[in-house]
């Protein structure tokens, strides 16, 4: 088969699901609905717990890191997709390609690697409340995001540069929604089996080791929480922690699928969809999930609004 040369100066075409939906318009409106939905709820988070000196706590500071994290996750795929699709034109260079992939792959890096620390978080809060603001002080909170987001870095510079060094066959047609690693090896000319090996070592241990670690916090917390003698306090206890576990099923679940499954299970249109789920829907959905069963940041978040509000009318 011919080759052609990875430079900087080649092209890739993007054909995501919005190219192979049969209703795209209808598929564009929905994912345009749920990429402004993941601005506003997210933003409006973030502003809620920088604002609110009630919220300056270590279980709001890994709450933001996770908004922050999902709205540079989504924006790093969803406009470039949707501008894509409104200016049919659907090319990526090949350092366009290379960028987004570090980007993505940051992103989910470190949200995976975050959504463990925030298990911890809620396990020393409810097993070892007395012990809670010495083991999870203002430092080791920021120490812990500084290594999810350093770890998750230098694991997709790693992975970013062995991908791009494939050679590409000369239909350089990627049938995805964004550049990854699983779609662009299926068109690398050249034996990719040992890389694959490599990403699922890789896949296993930043998604298991964490998914393990999660298991055995909630484990402990569940039989904590049982033993709790206040219904309300087993109440606030067991909504904080469903609130995580619906967001840790979410995202472990579509990671997995994507890149500790073999190559065999994977088809163009599951892969599509699976990748809408955790680069759009999940970013949605997530500060939902946390800020409407959390009275805390709902008051927060109606003090905030409040505030403009008064100070939008005390300018006119």
């Amino acid at each position: 088969m011919e080759l052609r040369n990875s430079t900087l100066g080649s092209a890739f075409i993007l054909v995501g699901i919005l190219n192979d939906s049969g209703s795209p318009e209808v598929v564009c409106a929905t994912i345009t609905v749920l990429y402004l939905l993941a601005l506003t709820s997210n933003g409006l988070l973030l502003l809620a717990i920088t604002m609110e000196a009630q919220l300056h706590v270590p279980m709001y500071l890994l709450l933001g890191q996770l908004s922050l994290m999902d709205l540079l996750f989504t924006s790093v795929v969803t406009p470039k997709a949707l501008a894509d699709f409104l200016r049919r034109e659907n090319t990526i260079s090949f350092g366009g390609c290379a960028l987004q992939m570090f980007l993505a792959l940051t992103m989910g890096g470190a949200e995976d690697l975050l959504l463990a620390f925030m298990a911890y978080d809620r396990y020393v809060a409810i097993c070892h409340p007395l012990k809670y603001m010495t083991l999870m002080s203002p430092r080791i909170c920021w120490l812990v995001v500084a290594t999810s987001w350093i770890l998750a870095s230098l694991t997709a510079l790693g992975h970013t540069t062995y991908t791009m060094h494939f050679p590409f066959c000369i239909s350089w047609e990627i049938r995805h929604l964004l550049c990854e690693i699983p779609p662009l090896l299926k068109l690398a000319c050249a034996d990719t089996s040992r890389y694959e090996l490599i990403i699922y070592v890789t896949g296993v241990t930043f998604l298991l080791l964490p998914i393990s670690a999660i298991v055995a916090s909630y484990t402990l917390i569940l039989f904590t929480v049982l033993h709790i003698p206040s219904n309300e306090g087993r109440k606030k206890a067991l909504v904080t922690c469903s609130s995580h576990l619906t967001v840790v099923g979410m995202f472990y679940g579509a990671a997995t699928f994507m890149y500790v499954l073999p190559s065999s299970f994977h088809s163009p249109k599951q892969d599509n969809i699976i990748s809408v789920f955790y680069t759009i829907v999940t970013p949605a959905l997530n500060p939902l999930i946390y800020s409407l069963r959390n009275k805390e940041v709902m008051g927060a978040l109606r003090r905030v609004l409040g505030k403009y509000v008064l100070l939008a009318h005390s300018t006119l």
